[in-house]
């Protein structure tokens, strides 16, 4: 991957650093660059947007088409927060953005958005000076020694390919903007190794913790699928079903979609929509619950019905299959959760039918998930995203405490975010550059 016009030069100053090449990160520095600023990029990975690419590997999923008040309100608690920065520059806003860019867009069948095609015009305005290679390990304020303005003094290890030495490289910026990321997929440079030294200069930073993740199952017996379930069925969707969970206030939440029984338990877009609401019940009484239907479109009357239908001889397999179309994993989870007094008697058949207890025990690993929650608490920043104990340092995309589900929420989040960040940043300095 090769997506860096140019390695620049090795400034001991530098007006704007933008910290972070993700789309964060670069939505800040190109905002902040056609406005006529100096930016300078730097990012850890040989590369920008690595994350961001991978996951548009299956079609990238843009922003999502719903009506703003029901968009917002994706964002759970965060709602508040996120709200006026999604109202200024949101799922609309970035449509038009990629037009600009000669990238048409279309609104999918789940009212998801993707581009028609990735081949994008360049932008216009003064050139991002790329430094790659470079690891944020530290920041601190400092005074300018030219003006009464203070500085920020970040530090840098940096990579040489050549030599595969790691030297320390220092620098000043009159204005940062971190957009390091989360703490999922290390692999692509979102590590979380930002949380301790940035705690440790004031700003204020809740955990990380996974979001839209899979869970463990505890099984009929507690332990899991039985290794029967996982040789024939781990990998296999679960298509044409819904879910409903407890949400933060006790309501229950319904939604209708598919998800994946894996090796360990479950994951998938529907998981993921209930994600944070499951991991919070686990973490506060060790274990959450949702209620899978897997005939969403009929009634609990008429599969009430359809069960107690005469089978005469034919297995009971058989007889769900023929009446109500259930074969494959929805009947192979039947098998699994439920004893065989249970099976064999017609309304609580019927009734696990249409809500399938799902016990969950724990989350999968951080590094395993599409995205984390926690991050920097917004209590530590200014309506401009601006950190409240450090003038000068913005903060943006995955590295606030936000999180919600798949569906282009993330991402429209994270570029409104790294736009909200770079215009702060232009309102403080302009007048101060050509």
């Amino acid at each position: 991957m090769n997506n860096i016009p140019h390695e620049s030069s090795k400034p001991h100053h530098v007006s704007v650093a933008v910290v972070g090449g993700g789309p964060a990160g670069l939505m800040a520095a190109q905002v902040l660059s056609s406005f006529g600023h100096s930016v300078h990029l730097f990012d850890a990975m040989p590369s920008v947007g690595r994350k961001f690419l991978l996951a548009g590997r299956g079609g990238l999923n843009l922003t999502h088409s719903e009506a703003f008040e029901h968009f917002v309100h994706r964002f759970g608690e965060q709602e508040s927060q996120l709200k006026p920065i999604l109202s200024d520059w949101g799922a609309d806003q970035l449509r038009s953005w990629a037009l600009e860019l000669g990238i048409d867009t279309f609104v999918g069948t789940s009212g998801r958005v993707f581009p028609l095609e990735m081949k994008a015009h360049p932008e216009r305005g003064k050139p991002v000076e790329f430094h790659m290679r470079h690891r944020l390990i530290g920041l601190k304020a400092c005074s300018g020694a030219e003006s009464d303005h203070s500085q920020v003094e970040l530090s840098f290890e940096v990579r040489d390919l050549s030599s595969k030495k790691v030297e320390l490289r220092q620098l000043t910026a009159k204005s940062v903007v971190l957009a390091l990321g989360g703490g999922s997929w290390s692999r692509l440079g979102s590590d979380g190794a930002w949380v301790p030294w940035l705690k440790a200069t004031g700003i204020p930073v809740n955990p990380l913790q996974p979001a839209n993740c899979g869970f463990h199952v505890a099984g009929r017996d507690g332990l899991g699928w039985t290794p029967f379930f996982i040789s024939r069925f781990a990998g296999k969707p679960l298509k044409s079903v819904a879910i409903e969970w407890s949400a933060t206030l006790g309501q229950i939440s319904r939604r209708q979609g598919e998800f994946v029984a894996s090796s360990y338990g479950v994951e998938g877009s529907l998981i993921y929509v209930a994600s944070a609401e499951l991991r919070k019940c686990i973490q506060s009484q060790g274990s959450a619950e949702f209620k899978l239907d897997l005939l969403p479109d009929w009634t609990l009357e008429k599969v009430v019905q359809a069960v107690s239908h005469p089978r005469g001889s034919r297995s009971l397999s058989s007889h769900l299959k023929g009446r109500l179309g259930i074969e494959g994993i929805k009947m192979a989870l039947l098998n699994e959760l439920l004893t065989p007094a249970v099976l064999q008697n017609s309304a609580q058949l019927a009734a696990a039918i249409k809500g399938l207890s799902i016990k969950l025990t724990a989350t999968r690993p951080m590094d395993e998930a599409i995205s984390t929650a926690g991050g920097v608490a917004w209590g530590g920043l200014d309506a401009g995203l601006q950190t409240k104990v450090m003038p000068g340092v913005y903060v943006a995309g995955e590295m606030l405490d936000w999180e919600a589900p798949t569906g282009g929420y993330l991402l429209t989040a994270c570029m409104a975010t790294g736009y909200k960040a770079g215009l702060s940043v232009h309102a403080e300095m302009k007048g101060d550059e050509p």
